[in-house]
């Protein structure tokens, strides 16, 4: 590693420039730790219900022994888990990695085509999937290439007699969950019986077995398998953990998990952080019910909330959310895309806590560059500086390493980075070089201090008249906007300029026309930069954590 990188000296002072990836173990000696010393504590609640960590060590036991003893699954076997945020989710995850198994995430709203390729490219060999998403699991038609598919009803871990009405209320009152049919399918709560009648001893795993194959893309043609060991994901903890260093009290925190547990950055920085410190995860099954969101912001005075920038937005504008008790709220994390400056400010002046903006990518799992966290902070439009134990880059399309202030291609390094893509080694080649950096087809620029300033996506950029425009720039700066609720500007073709920027608008103001936001633009924006055209629509199509799928929007 290079001897003192220039963000060193923007570290705060209590924070170290290394850590010992090794230094924890894996991920079941993470919880075997917890389990030992804040059993009693609170680990996950739902609609409610509440696991302490020591139901979830006896649960996830019983998981791990169907597993091994019923299905028959030996170390390294790979276990699908379809599930949204639901108590259900930690007990099949630690299940399975204490089983050996490497846990394959699957989004529960992906298309019978997208499930379908995900299990046969990952090869795995069993599945659980909550009722809501079975049509999808029949439709896909992979039931007969799996050892085993368990299924279960949302309300499942609830104590009687909650469970039949929740469940009751879910299919037949709320219409939430389609018939369906899968061969030989067994409940979840039979599976937890079998295993219960079995001993069990967790299957002996080393840190550079695979943990999770974490599957990455997909908006641009198929999805691919980021292999993630126990080591990348222990380290990443660990990074994070430092970061926030004393601000985290182990047995304390009470953190808003709203982001899905099947993405990368909840599971590290919602699962895995504080399943270190002991602490409390409050699970969000329907962020997009932001009422309902709110309502249950209002019952439970928590300590940490990691969201993405659209959250936060529709968090700001749901009536109510202001009345909200923000007392104990202590960290506010935002990643998975840009954080947009009126977002943040506006964030500050309803909660009273800045948003602590990071940066990362599956392939990092995930964290990488994160604000330093400072009395006082105020928003700066940068994404931060490197974790511990990481390095950065920018380099040229040749490779070439930039000077400080030039943008150029973010490249890391670190022991978060992924061991590479599930069978395809070409892939990997392209992406993580000879030389180690990681490319990530985000285009940066450090500066003097360390600090990094993303500018967009490779991918994403839009050429005017041969001037590159940045879609985070105009959505940046057309948040600001009174009227607006959110936007988002692609390219489109254009005779005259080869690309023309097109913005599509979401109006909090139903009056706001196209003439007014064409008129801010110029007064804010270059003139290459101001959109050419303005569309309006309800809302923005999004990924499961709120990404704005920009190629939606160019209709490619």
């Amino acid at each position: 590693m290079d001897s003192s990188p220039s963000w060193f000296a923007s570290y705060p002072s209590d924070v170290p420039t290394q850590i010992d990836p090794d230094a924890l173990g894996t991920i079941n000696d993470v919880l075997r730790k917890t389990v030992a010393e804040f059993g009693a504590r609170p680990a996950y609640s739902n609609f409610g219900k509440t696991l302490s960590f020591a139901e979830l060590d006896a649960l996830s036991r019983r998981f791990a022994a169907y597993l091994s003893y019923e299905l028959e699954l030996k170390k390294g076997d790979r276990v699908a888990i379809m599930l949204p945020n639901c108590l259900q989710y930690p007990v099949a995850l630690f299940g399975a990695l204490r089983a050996g198994l490497v846990v394959v995430n699957v989004n529960p709203m992906y298309t019978a085509r997208e499930l379908a390729h995900q299990i046969h490219d990952s090869g795995a060999k069993a599945l659980i999937v909550v009722d809501n998403f079975g049509a999808t699991v029949e439709a896909a038609g992979v039931a007969k290439q799996l050892t085993g598919v368990i299924t279960t009803a949302l309300g499942d871990l609830f104590d009687p007699p909650k469970r039949a009405l929740f469940n009751f209320a879910l299919k037949y009152v709320k219409r939430m969950v389609p018939d369906y049919r899968i061969e030989g399918a067994v409940r979840l709560r039979d599976a937890l019986a079998a295993g219960a009648r079995r001993e069990w001893n967790d299957v002996h795993v080393e840190s550079g077995d695979l943990a999770f194959l974490q599957y990455t893309g997909g908006t641009t043609g198929l999805s691919k398998g980021a292999m993630l060991t126990h080591r990348n994901m222990v380290a990443n903890l660990q990074q994070v953990s430092a970061w926030f260093g004393a601000r985290i009290r182990p047995g304390q925190e009470i953190i808003v998990t709203a982001l899905p547990l099947y993405h990368v950055f909840a599971l590290t920085c919602n699962c895995l952080l504080f399943l270190n410190a002991g602490g409390h995860s409050v699970l969000i099954t329907n962020p997009r019910d932001m009422p309902g969101f709110v309502k249950e912001l209002r019952k439970t005075p928590f300590t940490a909330i990691t969201g993405v920038n659209t959250l936060f937005s529709g968090l700001l504008n749901t009536p109510g959310f202001d009345r909200v008790d923000f007392s104990q709220l202590r960290m506010c994390f935002g990643g998975g895309t840009a954080v947009q400056r009126a977002v943040a400010e506006r964030w500050k002046q309803v909660t009273g806590k800045a948003l602590v903006e990071g940066y990362g990518l599956t392939e990092s799992s995930p964290v990488a560059v994160v604000n330093p966290i400072v009395e006082h902070m105020e928003f700066s439009g940068a994404i931060g500086v490197p974790l511990p134990s990481t390095l950065a880059c920018v380099m040229n399309d040749a490779g070439e390493r930039l000077p400080v202030g030039e943008a150029g291609e973010l490249c890391l390094q670190g022991p978060q980075v992924m061991k590479g893509y599930w069978r395809q080694p070409e892939e990997t080649a392209r992406t993580i070089d000879r030389d180690g950096w990681l490319h990530t087809g985000d285009i940066a620029r450090i500066d003097e201090r360390g600090f990094i300033f993303l500018v967009d996506r490779k991918k994403d950029m839009i050429l005017v008249s041969g001037f590159n425009v940045y879609p985070n720039e105009v959505e940046d700066v057309m948040a600001a906007m009174p009227g607006i609720r959110e936007s988002a500007a692609v390219g489109v073709p254009s005779e005259k300029s080869g690309e023309a920027v097109k913005l599509v608008v979401v109006r909090s103001d139903p009056a706001l026309t196209a003439e007014q936001i064409k008129a801010y633009a110029r007064a804010n924006l270059t003139g290459y930069k101001v959109p050419h055209v303005i569309e309006f629509r309800d809302e923005l199509p999004k990924s499961n954590v709120g990404k704005i799928l920009r190629r939606e929007l160019r209709g490619g």
